[in-house]
C-alpha cells in the first residue's frame, strides 16, 4: 500500500475525525473484523444480515483505525475514528483516492463467464515480461475492487483487475473507480439474466467497463462471440478481437488436444507462436489468448510469454485420476448455460477408453427462461457424452430433452445429490470419465468428495 494517512483518508472521504492522529500511517483496508490489525483501516459495511459496526471495538482494541457511519458516543480510543455519510461510498472514495496515486497501467476484465480464468491468465502472461498485481480472492465487486486499489504496490509495472456486477449502474461505477487504460470483455451471457432481462442489457452493462476507461486506452473483446463482434465497431473506442475466426486480429489456429494439455498457434499480422496450454477446452484457448494479445499489444516477448502457459496452474476446472478406477473431471465451482457447455466440450474432447459421463445439476438465476436453459443443455450433452445424470428439480429438463436427441443416451434424474453419490460409486467403472458441473448451491463438491476414493 502506498504511504497513506489518516488525514488522506479525511480529504478522499469528505470524513470527520472523531479521534486519534491524522498523522497516522494507515497499513492495509479491511472489511473483515477478524482479519483486521493494527494500524489497519476498518470499513464496517452494513450488510442484507449483519452491521459490521458492532465490530468497531474489536478493530479499535487491536489498534486498527475505523470508518462509522453511525457513531457511538461511548466509544473512547485515542485510535483514528473516522465518521462518514456511508461506509461503501467513502471505500469507494478511498479507491479512486488510490486509483490517482498509481502510475501503471490497469487492465480491467470483465464478462458473464470466464472473467476469473482470463484475469488469471492475463496475470501469468504478463509475469513471463513485467511485475504483475492482480485481483486477490473474489475481490471484483463494488466492494472488493477499492480494497484491491488500495493494495497495489509501488513495485508493481501493471494491474489486472477483476470486475463484476449483477445490477444496472454498477458496472460503469468500477470504471469509474478503476479508470482502466486497457478492458477486456470474455463473454456476453445469461449470467445475471434474472436481474438485467436481456443479453443484450447484459452486454450494454458489460460494456460500461469502457465509460471511464484512459481516453488512449484499448478495449479487447471476445470476436468468437456473435453478440460482441457484431457491435465491434460501434463500441466508440479502440478495438482488437481475439479468437478464432477471421474477423479477429488476434487469432488461435490449429487447436489440438495432446493429453491434458491444449496446444494451438498464436497468430497476428506476420507472427505465429506456439502455445502449450496447461488445460483443455476450447474456452481457456480463449482465456489465455486475451493474455497473449495483451502482450503483443504492449510489445513483450511472446516466445516467454507463451512459455509461462505450461505450468499455469489457476484452473478452478481439475483433472482427478482416481488409481486403477476412473478420472473426475471436478468443475463444481458454479455454473450458467456457456460455462456448462464448456465443460462438457472438455469431457467431449477427451480421449477415453470407459464412457464419458455427465452429471449436471440446476443452474440458478437463470430467470423465467430458466427451463429452456435447461433444455438447450440437455440438446447440447445429447451427441457428447453416453450418459447424462441430473441433480434437482431444474436440472430434470437436460435429461429429458438429451433423451429426445438422443434415444440411445442413458439418463437418469436424481432429487438429491446423496442418491446421485450413491449411483455413481456403483456405476463408475474403470476407464470411464466422469464431469461434475452445477451452481455452487447444489454442493457439488460433496459428491466429488465421496467418489475420489
Amino acid at each position: 500500500m502506498y504511504n497513506i494517512k489518516v488525514k488522506d483518508i479525511l480529504e478522499a472521504t469528505q470524513g470527520k475525525l472523531l479521534g486519534g492522529d491524522i498523522e497516522t500511517v494507515i497499513g492495509d483496508v479491511c472489511i473483515n473484523s477478524r482479519e483486521i490489525k493494527e494500524n489497519d483501516l476498518f470499513v464496517p459495511i452494513i450488510g442484507e444480515n449483519v452491521d459490521a459496526h458492532r465490530f468497531i471495538n474489536d478493530a479499535l482494541k487491536v489498534g486498527a483505525a475505523t470508518l462509522t457511519s453511525n457513531p457511538d458516543e461511548e466509544v473512547k480510543t485515542d485510535k483514528a475514528y473516522i465518521l462518514v455519510e456511508d461506509t461503501i461510498k467513502a471505500l469507494q472514495s478511498i479507491g479512486i483516492m488510490c486509483r490517482k496515486r498509481l502510475d501503471i497501467p490497469i487492465i480491467g476484465v470483465t464478462g458473464s463467464v470466464g472473467k476469473t480464468t482470463t484475469r488469471e491468465m492475463i496475470k501469468t502472461a504478463l509475469s513471463g515480461t513485467m511485475n504483475v498485481y492482480e485481483t486477490e480472492k473474489n475481490f471484483n465487486s463494488q466492494i472488493g475492487v477499492p480494497i484491491v486499489l488500495s493494495r497495489i504496490d509501488e513495485d508493481k509495472e501493471i494491474a489486472v483487475l477483476e470486475m463484476g456486477m449483477s445490477e444496472p449502474g454498477q458496472m460503469e461505477n468500477l470504471s469509474r473507480i478503476v479508470q482502466p487504460d486497457i478492458c477486456v470483455v470474455t463473454v456476453i451471457g445469461v449470467a445475471h439474466i434474472e436481474f438485467l432481462k436481456t443479453k443484450e442489457n447484459i452486454r450494454k452493462e458489460k460494456l460500461a467497463i469502457t465509460s471511464h476507461m484512459n481516453k488512449d486506452g484499448v478495449l479487447f473483446i471476445n470476436g468468437d462471440d456473435e453478440m460482441l463482434l457484431e457491435i465491434k465497431n460501434q463500441i466508440g473506442v479502440k478495438t482488437f478481437c481475439y479468437g478464432t475466426n477471421d474477423a479477429c486480429e488476434y487469432k488461435a489456429e490449429n487447436i489440438r488436444v495432446v493429453g491434458y494439455n491444449t496446444v494451438y498457434d498464436y497468430v497476428h499480422e506476420d507472427k505465429k507462436i506456439t502455445v502449450t496450454l496447461n488445460s483443455m477446452g476450447k474456452h481457456n484457448v480463449l482465456n489465455s489468448l486475451a493474455g497473449m494479445a495483451i502482450a503483443d499489444y504492449l510489445g513483450k516477448d511472446l516466445e516467454a510469454t507463451a512459455n509461462t502457459f505450461k505450468s499455469f496452474s489457476g484452473m478452478r476446472l481439475k483433472f482427478i485420476d482416481v488409481p486403477g478406477k476412473y478420472t473426475i473431471i471436478d468443475d463444481t465451482y458454479n455454473a450458467s448455460p456457456d460455462s456448462m457447455k464448456a465443460s462438457i466440450n472438455v469431457l467431449s474432447d477427451m480421449e477415453v477408453k470407459g464412457r464419458r459421463i455427465a452429471v449436471l445439476g440446476d443452474m440458478k438465476e437463470l430467470g423465467e427462461n430458466s427451463e429452456q436453459y435447461h433444455r438447450e443443455i440437455g440438446e447440447y450433452v445429447a451427441s457428447k457424452a453416453d450418459m447424462v445424470v441430473t441433480v434437482g428439480e431444474l436440472a430434470k429438463y437436460i435429461a429429458d430433452s438429451a433423451k429426445i436427441i438422443n434415444t440411445n443416451i442413458s439418463c437418469y434424474s436424481f432429487d438429491d445429490i446423496g442418491e446421485a453419490t450413491l449411483f455413481l460409486l456403483n456405476e463408475l467403472k474403470a476407464d470411464d470419465v466422469v464431469l461434475l458441473k452445477a451452481s455452487n448451491s447444489m454442493k457439488f463438491n460433496t459428491i466429488v468428495e465421496h467418489i475420489n476414493l
